[in-house]
């Protein structure tokens, strides 16, 4: 079984990242031949500064691996490494109808957003990214690829785009199936909503102590005092939070205590602090020594794409002798 999974580089990781396609993606490692990347070409259609573009793909690269991703048991690349993924997004694009493309609501959402702000910013890639991404799953022969519900959509499409091919010049993509992640739960932000940059509400994997300290203790709580009992306990932002970082009789613990009264907010924040940097403390150390021998580090894209490429070629290779290219 081939698992394919990527993610952009659009800024500092965070834990919504995590725990919603990292962690997730490090543990397949063990159920198959994974090929993860990072998709700095999807970058393009929204962040246009090529330096912030090349520090964020190298903070994603120190990120994964410190977190767990082993080499030794995935392929992990850059995805502008492969060309061919280029090359495969045309061909593909061909047999992709515009009313499919129009029909994504990732572009809809997206144009709807920007429509009061600057139009111009919908841009070609914004619409056509579905197409790459359908080359980006497709030139891997992957199998399996792992998304959450409100990312189905994207494979979905790619089926499509395949098995139009696949009718048009004979048997010559695999066709993926999604893994939906039912069990992955919508990590909130320090505001209650779904963390996200773009809602400013984000608390990152890394980073410096008091100024993560600080966005921990900025969590929104409600105005009842310490010693209200609070029956809806278990829908706490840092409850919630405290469910992923922390081990399970304790955040139990802070749930009942919450649920009780007599447990102060600040307190309840105090300890989610302690128990976030804990989680990510040998996390923190094996990314310094990352961070310290990028070499290493770019060693690893570097082979990572070797590997992917030469995967990537015998694709390529079969779709266009199919349409006889």
């Amino acid at each position: 079984m081939r698992i394919l999974s990527g993610i952009q580089p659009s800024g500092a990781l965070h834990l919504g990242n995590y725990f919603g396609m990292m962690k997730p993606a490090i543990e397949l490692q063990a159920q198959g031949e994974a090929f993860y990347f990072i998709a700095d070409y999807h970058s393009m259609t929204s962040l246009f500064d090529a330096a912030q573009r090349r520090r964020n793909t190298l903070d994603v690269a120190l990120d994964f691996l410190a977190c767990g991703l082993d080499p030794r048991r995935s392929v992990f690349f850059r995805q502008s490494d492969v060309p061919e993924v280029a090359e495969l997004t045309w061909m593909l694009s061909t047999v992709t109808p515009m009313g499919l493309l129009e029909r994504c609501h990732s572009y809809k959402d997206k144009k709807a957003k920007l429509a009061g702000d600057d139009l111009d910013r919908v841009n070609h890639g914004l619409f056509a990214y579905p197409v790459l991404m359908a080359a980006d799953i497709l030139i891997y022969d992957s199998n399996v690829v792992p998304v959450g519900r409100d990312q189905k959509q994207h494979v979905e499409v790619t089926r499509d785009i395949a098995i139009k091919f696949n009718n048009l010049y004979g048997e010559t993509f695999v066709i993926p199936e999604p893994r939906i992640r039912d069990e992955v739960a919508v990590v909130p932000g320090t505001d209650g909503q779904k963390m996200s940059k773009s809602y400013g509400n984000t608390i990152e994997i890394f980073g410096e102590e008091q100024a993560l300290r600080k966005k921990v203790m900025s969590i929104v709580m409600d105005s009842r005092t310490p010693q209200e009992p609070k029956p809806d306990a278990e829908r706490n932002n840092a409850i919630q939070l405290l469910n992923l970082v922390a081990p399970g009789e304790v955040a139990r613990d802070y749930l009942e205590r919450l649920r009780a009264g007599g447990l102060g907010y600040g307190d309840l924040k105090k300890a989610l602090f302690g128990h976030y940097w804990d989680c990510f403390a040998a996390a923190r150390q094996r990314r310094a020594e990352l961070a310290s021998n990028l070499d290493h580090v770019e060693d690893v894209l570097r082979t990572g794409a070797e590997k992917a490429r030469a995967q990537a070629g015998v694709v390529l290779r079969r779709a266009k002798q199919a349409a006889g290219i």
